[in-house]
């Protein structure tokens, strides 16, 4: 007999073991990434083939919130060489990578002290690269249930490396820089979200060049973790060569897989 309730209140143990387990909420991972990719082919006339890639990675822990952010742009097009043969040629190769890291500075506060470093690379602009490094003071100014809004400003550091053209040689130009940053996010309801961004760097030298940028995505959810992104960038740029454009925009849309 005494086996049996040795037995039974074991079992009893054990189920209530597991029944707690079942009811225990699950431990939130610090980290979250997401992916998209977004592609266009065209045929007939013309042809092309546009291809748009990027990768978020985000880890929030204690005070600590930093982000890094990859996009890639490669565009190829038929074009006709001087023996009037077609070939694939590529006429828009862009990739660029931005990082930042948050530090509350206290429970009770919203304001935060930040440090960000970017790189560009874009083949078909004034430049072989931009890159620049900044750190200063933020705050969030306001976040409830459906939106936020974070925005931060220091002083930083760029430096440009202006391509080669066929009267001037390739030249390096570094300025210090004013950079300010702003986010608001929005969601607009279970399954839509905006994003605003805006990014200016202001170069203190008057002949330095100053970047201005904005970002537009209005992300719809199509399952628990595939969502369609549609997005405009615009980036303006104070100096560039004579043949080039201030202001370049960009319209994309591209599924996101979120892990």
């Amino acid at each position: 007999m005494s086996h049996k309730l040795i037995s039974a209140a074991l079992c009893c143990v054990s189920l209530a073991t597991v029944a707690e387990e079942a009811t225990a909420p699950k431990v939130k991972s610090p980290f979250t990434a997401s992916a998209e990719l977004g592609m266009l082919f065209k045929t007939g006339d013309t042809k092309s083939a546009d291809v748009k890639a990027g990768f978020d990675l985000a880890h929030e822990l204690a005070a600590w919130k930093s982000t890094v952010q990859l996009d890639l742009l490669v565009k190829k097009s038929e074009q006709e060489d001087d023996l009037g043969e077609e070939h694939f040629t590529t006429s828009d190769q862009k990739w660029t990578a931005v990082a930042q890291t948050n530090y509350t500075i206290s429970k009770k506060s919203p304001n935060y002290i930040y440090g960000n470093v970017s790189y560009e690379d874009n083949r078909f602009s004034s430049f072989e690269s931009q890159s620049s490094i900044s750190t200063g003071w933020g705050r969030q100014w306001f976040k409830n249930d459906k939106a936020t809004l974070d925005a931060d400003i220091g002083p930083g550091f760029k430096r440009d490396v202006v391509r080669a053209t066929e009267t001037e040689p390739e030249e390096t130009k570094t300025a210090f820089i004013i950079q300010a940053q702003a986010l608001y996010t929005r969601q607009i309801n279970e399954h839509v979200l905006f994003k605003q961004k805006l990014v200016a760097k202001y170069a203190t030298k008057s002949d330095a060049n100053s970047t201005y940028s904005a970002r537009t995505s209005i992300s719809t959810k199509l399952m628990e973790a595939l969502s369609l992104k549609f997005s405009l960038n615009l980036d303006y740029n104070t100096e560039v060569d004579e043949d080039k454009e201030n202001l370049n925009t960009e319209t994309s849309m591209t599924l996101v897989y979120s892990f």
